[in-house]
């Protein structure tokens, strides 16, 4: 995520709660008076990095990428697609039996390419699935899959680096 400004308040009537917003480009962390250092360098590295991912993700409109997908490669639309902040070991799930895929928001900073790619992936479970010969076969006809799933695979492995910043 890129470097934002960051102001923190602290307040001696607070007791317990943490928040965070944006003002402007500004990202204002509101927190009790009495945190420690480390406390509240965690607050406000959690907090900052759940706003900026939210914000990238409001960037993408998920509905919409899937259409063009779906179309495009003659898969089913789901009935719902969105951002889910609770998938920490997936990028993308799917439940064929209700058609609602959830894409992770750590992928939200990632290149169009790439969640177009996790999109698919997951229209693709709508007719396949498993991860059946035949699935394969659907994903792969998208023409970036293979970089892709590179891609993928580095920041999976920690190595991502600056492949965020170049779409």
């Amino acid at each position: 995520m890129p470097d934002v400004a960051v102001r923190v308040i602290t307040s001696a009537r607070r007791k317990k709660s943490v928040s965070a917003r944006w003002v402007g480009e500004t990202i204002e962390v509101r927190m009790p008076e009495g945190l420690s250092a480390g406390e509240r360098d965690r607050h406000v590295r959690e907090l900052t990095s759940r706003l900026q991912k939210k914000r990238a993700a409001s960037r993408v409109d998920l509905v919409a990428r899937a259409r063009i997908l779906a179309t495009t490669y003659n898969l089913p639309e789901p009935s719902s697609i969105t951002w889910s902040s609770r998938q920490q070991h997936r990028w993308g799930s799917c439940t064929p039996a209700t058609r609602a895929i959830r894409i992770s928001n750590r992928m939200s900073a990632f290149p169009l390419w790439v969640i177009d790619y996790v999109i698919l992936h997951e229209l693709a479970h709508l007719v396949e699935p498993n991860h059946s010969p035949a699935f394969h076969q659907l994903v792969d006809a998208f023409p970036e899959a293979a970089k892709a799933e590179g891609f993928l695979l580095a920041v999976s492995l920690g190595h991502a680096g600056t492949l965020c910043a170049n779409d």
